[in-house]
């Protein structure tokens, strides 16, 4: 008995149809040529890879989210990528042997064992950008420059940029002695931004009122750019022993100056107790967000040190994104832009013999100049229309021309 089921598809999983499908690439040549013009060089990591290599410096989350099998070849774990990251952090330190910065980009298929983020697919096309080889403030700009503009080239502009630092969490627990479980237990509260548990935890905790006081603020320290002057009073931050702290806050003062600086109009928002990817970042995170998206639509940060456990340890940092899940909300029709993109298609009739090898020289030419031609086969009962063709080819008084359908 068939399975009437079988067209189905694991939930998570797409089919991408044109013309979605065409947009999709289009966005993806003029991305890339983007990145290029900016000096970074593509790389293509493999889909699957030992699993202890896709995992090094990401934390325990990248591991739930990674399909494992055995290699039947050498009997050990492979893991097919959930991430791009830990392996453009191999290619840096195996591959490149220059102590000068290093810019890669990529894009291709993740595919992850559960939802995460906004992307509603579990098998993503991820894009995005890694520089290596710089901790200033200069290559997060840079970044962030990058990620902004990928937002724009897929037809998005009306988002507001999201601004933390792990530091900040990481400087007060460090003052505050605390042990990992309580670091992980805090870590949690603030994500959910739980306040009365949060209180309740704090005040739990061997620690004095002052660092007390200081973990509390954290969940109300969001805003815009006055938010960072507020930080440095509330958290202490210009205390001697607070250069940690001090520090991070610098970082993004400069970075937001440098930002609005280059684009006014440019929507920053702080927030010092967002902590995503606190297990392998280690300064600045942001993400874009976009109203009526709960989740963030690209994301990124300082992750130095990524690549120590392939024997090169080097500053890094990036951003990535979902290209079909840009697509798919951007401002733009995507049946209007996939017809754009084709303008026209051209129909050629099913001719007799003695017209065909025209006909064909024809077809040919048309081709080499880049234009869209669909050959009607025979006994297709195919016509310009079923075929969604704008023109077609016209035998008149001797001569092959193109006309409207």
């Amino acid at each position: 008995m068939l399975n009437k089921d079988r067209w189905l598809l694991p939930e998570g999983i797409q089919e991408i149809l044109s013309p979605q499908a065409l947009t999709i690439e289009s966005k993806r040549r003029s991305l890339l040529d983007l990145y290029q013009c900016w000096g970074y060089d593509l790389v293509e990591p493999p889909m699957i890879d030992f699993l202890d290599s896709l995992l090094t410096g990401t934390g325990h989350d990248l591991q739930l989210m990674t399909f494992t099998l055995t290699d039947q070849i050498s009997g050990k774990l492979l893991g097919v990528r959930a991430d791009m990251t830990p392996q453009i952090a191999r290619i840096d330190a195996h591959h490149i042997k220059t102590e000068h910065p290093s810019r890669f980009c990529y894009i291709g298929q993740v595919l992850k064992t559960r939802f995460e983020g906004f992307s509603q697919s579990r098998s993503p096309l991820q894009i995005g950008v890694e520089l290596y080889g710089h901790s200033g403030v200069e290559s997060d700009i840079e970044v962030l420059l990058l990620m902004i503009q990928t937002l724009k080239k897929t037809g998005l502009d009306d988002f507001h940029i999201d601004l933390g630092h792990v530091g900040i969490f990481r400087s007060l627990i460090r003052q505050s002695g605390l042990n990992k479980n309580a670091e992980e237990a805090l870590f949690d509260i603030l994500q959910r931004k739980a306040v009365t548990e949060l209180s309740a935890m704090v005040s739990s905790l061997d620690i004095t009122q002052r660092q007390q006081q200081q973990l509390l603020a954290l969940v109300d320290l969001n805003g815009d750019i006055s938010i960072l002057e507020k930080a440095r009073s509330v958290l202490s931050a210009n205390d001697a022993d607070n250069n940690e702290l001090s520090a991070a806050l610098d970082n993004l003062q400069n970075i937001a100056n440098c930002l609005l600086s280059r684009m006014p109009d440019l929507k920053l928002y702080f927030d010092l107790a967002e902590l995503r990817g606190f297990n392998y970042h280690t300064g600045v995170v942001f993400a874009a967000y976009l109203p009526g998206h709960g989740q963030e639509v690209a994301k990124g940060g300082r992750y130095d040190g990524i690549g120590k456990t392939f024997g090169r340890s080097r500053a890094a940092t990036g951003f990535s994104t979902d290209l079909r899940r840009l697509v798919s909300i951007s401002n733009e029709n995507i049946d209007t832009i996939g017809e754009t993109i084709i303008r026209e298609a051209i129909f050629a009739p099913v001719v007799e013999a003695q017209q065909a090898e025209r006909l064909t020289s024809v077809i040919m030419e048309l081709r080499q100049q880049g234009r869209r031609v669909i050959r009607e086969l025979p006994d297709s009962n195919s016509t310009a229309e079923s075929l969604n063709c704008t023109h077609i080819l016209s035998n008149e008084s001797g001569e092959w021309q193109i006309v409207e359908a």
